[in-house]
């Protein structure tokens, strides 16, 4: 058994029922309504007995059409009692799918980026999507069928003791052999579900892949759409055969639990019709009519029971999936502290960090830098020295591993979330826009951002013309992750939007490197006229974008090399020069 499946093998049935307490009211009128149900059901036997054993031989017809009415009345009520049970058990269950489904994407929301840097997308969405979407039977209309198929049957159980004792006792002697079988049965679908569970990630993770734009593009650009459609078609075939092997699991015992059922109410006549062919009086032709009667509705809540043993096993290992994504420890939870006004200093004091938490290679070591209220900071180095992570502990979209980052002397590890998302703005080199209008992405970041705030940024961003030329300006659909719009383009959109958020603290993670030189030239000017007064880390290859920064700083093997001004470290013919005339 792999870690995985020890971990999600069995939650609590206590966990899963504590899902329902919101709802306990709405659960109690579906219980009540269940109990009458499967007590009505049980009354058009006995009124059957009495219409042959006393109102037929008695030819008494006031009798007979008062029992009859009754037997039309009974499954009337039964009806009305049922469809209005059906719709508040399944509201119930809907709720409780929509409380798991944002509960568990709430939880993933405040996840540090470690996490889906360590997990495939297709994962994500398998268990939001596959894993809760597998419960929706048990949550919507097996459990409250369960309750049902529970009162029905010992109703039935009652009535059949309360007509013949005996024929009971021979009608119910085989019941313990088939719950053995039930319980083996789903053992082993809890098993292949599990496995089935697994491989819808596994597949859902090749699809988000290989068929998102870039994915597409990698495909056709490499000639490997074949190979990739081979892999899908592989991965199809084993879900395939594991489907059929849940379909299949314990199909002929539980047949055997169904023809011994059906053949029951056969053998209850064979019993009787000996016991009179001897002489005996085992039971009347009324009771005799009434016990099959019920031995007939026993047998379907029952068998529908035993299946419900075998759902319930199944759908476990789906909810220890679902319940292990909510259990996933918050490795950067919000601290209490808030910075109603914030001045813009920020501090890296002794700062390490590694991206391996088993202490790999240290991306950062012992960095010391101060940022003053309003300055510009620009950070550069080669490929790899540790720029970008510099800019994700500022952010604290990594919490790191020695020393301290801190906004006006607080450690952001203790500021609420609101504070932090609002006093620092990132806008990286990976540019990513929404699939949805312009105006729609530009306002994520302030929803109630007035069309003239919009165009007033988007000219700031020097990206306004292009999208005032565009057939539907503002409200033109961008595309799946902006592929309407060229890099440079996505790129300005994507400072227009930060631009918007007006945060004190700007991160601009090589912003302008998909731009041209005169796109670039442009951008810049508006940057450095939007910086006035506010805190900006610029992290850049090109020394261009940078020359007239407060500060830089040289980053090499994840410490700070060199430290100065643009024509300081010029004149020191160091790491910065070198990297100026190369």
């Amino acid at each position: 058994m792999t870690e995985e499946d020890s971990r999600t093998e069995r939650p609590s049935l206590a966990r899963i029922a504590r899902l329902f307490r919101p709802y306990r009211r709405r659960l109690f009128v579906v219980l009540a309504l269940i109990v009458a149900s499967a007590g009505l059901s049980t009354v058009s036997p006995f009124l059957l007995r009495a219409v042959l054993d006393d109102a037929i031989p008695h030819r008494d017809v006031w009798l007979l059409t008062w029992l009859v009415l009754g037997m039309i009345a009974v499954p009337v009520v039964t009806s009305a009692a049922e469809v209005w049970q059906s719709w508040l058990s399944n509201t119930v269950g809907q709720r409780v799918m929509h409380d798991l489904r944002t509960g568990v994407y709430r939880h993933l929301q405040r996840m540090s980026l470690a996490f889906f840097t360590r997990t495939r997308t297709g994962e994500v969405q398998s268990r939001l999507a596959n894993d809760i979407g597998g419960v929706q039977n048990v949550l919507t209309s097996t459990i409250t069928s369960t309750v049902g198929n529970v009162t029905t049957v010992i109703a039935a159980v009652v009535a059949m003791v309360a007509l013949d004792w005996r024929l009971a006792v021979l009608s119910l002697a085989l019941l313990p052999v088939f719950v053995a079988l039930a319980r083996r049965v789903g053992a082993e679908r809890k098993a292949i579900r599990r496995r089935n569970q697994q491989q819808l990630a596994a597949m859902s993770a090749l699809v988000e892949e290989s068929l998102s734009v870039s994915g597409i593009l990698l495909g056709k650009t490499l000639g490997r759409g074949s190979v990739l459609a081979d892999r899908f078609a592989g991965e199809s075939d084993r879900l395939s055969g594991l489907q059929v092997d849940a379909v299949m699991a314990g199909r002929w015992r539980m047949s055997a639990v169904s023809i011994t059922y059906a053949v029951l109410p056969a053998v209850v006549y064979w019993v009787a019709g000996l016991s009179l062919a001897h002489g005996g009086t085992l039971v009347s032709i009324g009771t005799l009519v009434a016990f099959t009667t019920l031995q007939t509705r026993l047998f379907r809540p029952l068998v529908s029971l035993l299946g419900v043993g075998v759902e319930v096993q199944t759908s476990l290992a789906l909810f220890g999936r679902v319940f292990e994504y909510l259990d996933l420890p918050v490795d950067l939870a919000p601290g209490p502290r808030s910075l109603p006004a914030v001045r813009g200093e920020v501090a890296l004091r002794d700062v390490s960090f590694s991206y391996d938490p088993d202490g790999g290679p240290a991306a950062l070591a012992g960095v010391d830098l101060t940022v003053p209220a309003g300055s510009t900071l620009a950070v550069v180095g080669a490929t790899g020295s540790g720029k970008t992570t510099l800019g994700y502990l500022v952010a604290r979209l990594y919490d790191v591993t020695g020393g301290a980052v801190t906004i006006d002397g607080v450690d952001v590890r203790e500021l609420d979330t609101a504070s932090l998302t609002g006093a620092v703005g990132v806008v990286s080199q990976e540019t990513y826009l929404f699939h949805a209008s312009v105006a729609e992405n530009l306002r994520f970041a302030k929803a109630d951002a007035t069309d003239e705030e919009l165009v007033a940024t988007c000219r700031a961003a020097r990206i306004h013309e292009q999208i005032a030329a565009l057939p539907d300006g503002y409200e033109t659909v961008v595309g799946e992750r902006g592929y309407r719009f060229s890099g440079g383009e996505k790129q300005r959109i994507a400072i227009a939007r930060m631009l918007l958020r007006n945060p004190p603290i700007l991160i601009l993670d090589e912003a302008t490197s998909a731009l041209d030189t005169r796109t670039e030239r442009d951008v810049q000017r508006a940057l450095d006229t939007l910086a006035e007064g506010r805190t900006t880390i610029a992290i850049a290859h090109r020394l261009s974008t940078i020359r007239h920064a407060d500060r830089i700083v040289v980053l090499d093997g994840g410490r700070v090399a060199e430290s100065g001004t643009h024509d300081e470290l010029i004149a020191a013919g160091d790491r910065y020069a070198a990297l100026a005339a190369a």
